[in-house]
């Protein structure tokens, strides 16, 4: 019988975070067997904190740090070995922070738990461990060292990003224009009239009239992604039409894109900027405010009404 694929085992490093969370599930199912047979009654994942505090009294945020958990964890823990008669908290001296220790009880319960469960435990990951456990244990430390240092993304070189370049309207890409839009468009709202007119005709509804179309793309994905600066009066330009392909993200494609749509307008003698959109569009909306847009009502009573979805209308309050 053809041995079964193990995907975590043949991508080796990539998928270093996974491969731990699986071993540490496997090594806390089997502590908690252990803990079970010895019949101490709590599980894995509450020894650590037992473990704290049968060394020390501790305040909840001391604690948190000490076990290397969220604090909002250790606070579930600890209510939980309260439940047990395992551990008591009172307030401090200034009532806003919880002192944590163990009950006579949980004392007693870690005696039994050093006496029957750690040394089962100790004997079981030398046995599985290919190597010394206490080497692997530092190289642990040595990986959360660095952790500590910065965050896992900030290591390795950041070439995976390829370089992008904007790219001005064309008829060889003006396919990409309609493509790119209809994708999140039909995606998360229903096509309109409104929309067909711009991608059915961006020549005669946005550049013959004074408007731009700019294109960004990458050396290996080619266009990713698009905008549009409509003419709607003298000096007054809608950001609109903007998209970036879904196999895209992560690049920042639609950063880069506004950043140089804001550029292009301020060239072609934009005096107001503005767009509407709608208010399930969020990430769009966080990007746009990053990058000088703000809510308008003046927008949303003068144009709000061109799309039946828009319910959020924005003017760029930034430099060009």
């Amino acid at each position: 019988m053809e041995s079964l694929m193990d995907i975590l085992e043949d991508l080796g490093p990539v998928f270093l975070g996974s491969r731990l969370k699986r071993l540490a599930e496997r090594l806390q199912a089997g502590a908690a067997e252990v803990l079970a047979e010895a019949e101490l009654g709590v599980q894995p994942s509450h020894m650590p904190v037992l473990a704290a505090l049968d060394r020390e009294n501790m305040l909840i945020g001391q604690l948190a740090q000490a076990v290397g958990m969220s604090q909002p964890g250790v606070t579930r823990s600890v209510a939980q070995l309260v439940e047990l008669g395992l551990a008591e908290t009172q307030c401090t001296e200034d009532q806003r922070r919880r002192l944590a220790s163990l009950t006579p009880a949980g004392k007693a319960m870690m005696v039994r738990a050093r006496a029957l469960v750690w040394p089962r435990l100790d004997a079981a990951v030398k046995e599985i461990c290919p190597i010394s456990p206490d080497l692997f244990c530092e190289q642990i430390a040595a990986i959360e060292a660095k952790l500590a240092e910065k965050r896992l993304a900030e290591y390795g070189p950041h070439t995976h990003r390829p370089a992008l370049q904007i790219r001005d309207y064309e008829e060889s890409v003006a396919a990409c224009f309609r493509d790119i839009n209809l994708e999140w468009i039909d995606d998360m709202f229903v096509v309109e009239d409104a929309d067909l007119e711009v991608l059915d005709h961006p020549q005669e509804a946005i550049i013959q009239p004074g408007g731009e179309i700019l294109f960004v793309e990458s050396p290996d994905l080619g266009v990713i992604g698009t905008c549009a600066l409509r003419k709607t009066g003298q000096g007054s330009f809608e950001l609109t039409k903007m998209g970036v392909r879904s196999t895209a993200r992560g690049l920042k494609a639609g950063e880069f894109l506004l950043q140089a749509a804001i550029c292009r307008a301020g060239e072609i003698g934009a005096q107001e900027l503005y767009l509407l959109t709608n208010s399930a569009c969020q990430p769009a909306i966080h990007l746009y405010e990053k990058l000088g847009f703000s809510h308008d009502a003046g927008i949303m009573e003068r144009y709000g009404a061109r799309y039946a979805r828009c319910d959020v209308a924005m003017l760029f309050t930034g430099t060009f």
